[in-house]
C-alpha cells in the first residue's frame, strides 16, 4: 500500500519558521521525485519545491527561493521542507506528492504525480 504522510504544519507568526515532514512507503522512493505543493482557499494548487531522490537535485518556485529548503533522507524514506521567513501569503494546505516519471512544479505537471499525501495546514499570521 502506498502511503505519503505529511505533517508539521501549524500556526506561526510572520518571519517565523516551520519544518514539514513527508514520510513515504509502498513505492520506489529512491527513484522518484518528491514535491511539495500548496493550495490556499480559492486559489489553484501551486508547486513549491521538489527533489529528485536519485541525485538530490532540488527545484524551487520563485515565490519561495531563498526561504524554503527541501531535503531528504533515503534511509528513512523522508523528505522535509524547511520554511523560513514565512509570510502571510504562505498560508495554505501543503501536500507532498510523488512521481515515478515526469515531474515539475508548474500547474501542468500536477497530473504527473502518482501519489499524494493528505495535506497539512500552514497558517502564517501577520
Amino acid at each position: 500500500e502506498v502511503q505519503l504522510q505529511a505533517s508539521g504544519g501549524g500556526l506561526v507568526q510572520a518571519g517565523g519558521s516551520l519544518r514539514l515532514s513527508c514520510v513515504a512507503s509502498g513505492f520506489p522512493f529512491d527513484d522518484s521525485a518528491i514535491a511539495w505543493f500548496r493550495q490556499a482557499p480559492g486559489k489553484e494548487r501551486e508547486g513549491v519545491a521538489l527533489i529528485t531522490t536519485s541525485d538530490g537535485v532540488a527545484l524551487y518556485s520563485d515565490s519561495v527561493i531563498g526561504r524554503f529548503t527541501i531535503s531528504m533522507d533515503l534511509a528513512k524514506n523522508m523528505v522535509w521542507l524547511q520554511m523560513n521567513s514565512l509570510k502571510p501569503e504562505d498560508t495554505a494546505v501543503y501536500y507532498c506528492a510523488a512521481s515515478l516519471g515526469l515531474y515539475g512544479l508548474e500547474s501542468g505537471a500536477i497530473g504527473e504525480y502518482d501519489y499524494w499525501g493528505q495535506g497539512t495546514q500552514v497558517t502564517v499570521s501577520s
